[in-house]
């Protein structure tokens, strides 16, 4: 396995959004936020 292996870093960048979007507020706007960081992180194919 290379060292910067991509598939375990897009694994950990996933778990890393969540984290992250776990401790914005649950407000609407933190609603709203919360969504543009998940579907900014989505990959597109």
């Amino acid at each position: 396995m290379k060292k910067y292996d991509l598939e375990d870093r897009l694994v950990e960048f996933a778990g890393d959004i969540i984290l992250y979007t776990s401790t914005i507020p649950s407000d609407y706007s933190g609603q709203h936020l919360k969504g543009q960081v998940i579907r900014s992180a989505q990959v597109q194919h």
